[in-house]
């Protein structure tokens, strides 16, 4: 069992930076692709982000690109979201989520049955 606890969450103007981070109980998180997700009112929950188990490899959505960066360090257990460039657009409910099974590249193609999901943070982008 994975519980997958996200922090980072918060307020910021347009423009502005916030950087998520996701915690991981248990001692294989290396054996996990992770993965950003986000849910903006009224949408489906969409692709963000993904990075291989070793960390060698990122997907991520052509709406984040350039702007978002994911990075994972195993010794702490934790996953980070690096956003900077904020947009509106990007406010939502932020989850992590964990899988065993697939590939980051796969989880960027639209494989959402994810072993693993955190509760989720609220990032909110005030224009």
């Amino acid at each position: 069992q994975v519980q997958l606890v996200e922090s980072g969450g918060g307020l910021v103007e347009a423009g502005g930076s916030l950087r998520l981070s996701c915690a991981a109980s248990g001692r294989t998180f290396s054996s996990y692709v992770m993965g950003w997700f986000r849910q903006a009112p009224g949408k489906e929950r969409e692709f963000v982000v993904a990075i291989s188990r070793g960390g060698g490899s990122t997907y991520y959505a052509d709406s984040v690109k350039g702007r978002f960066t994911i990075s994972r360090d195993n010794a702490k257990n934790t996953v980070y979201l690096q956003m900077n460039s904020l947009k509106p657009e990007d406010t939502a409910v932020y989850y992590c989520a964990a899988d065993a099974g697939t590939s980051a590249q796969t989880m960027a193609e639209g494989f959402y049955d994810m072993d693993y999901w955190g509760k989720g943070t609220l990032v909110t982008v005030s224009s």
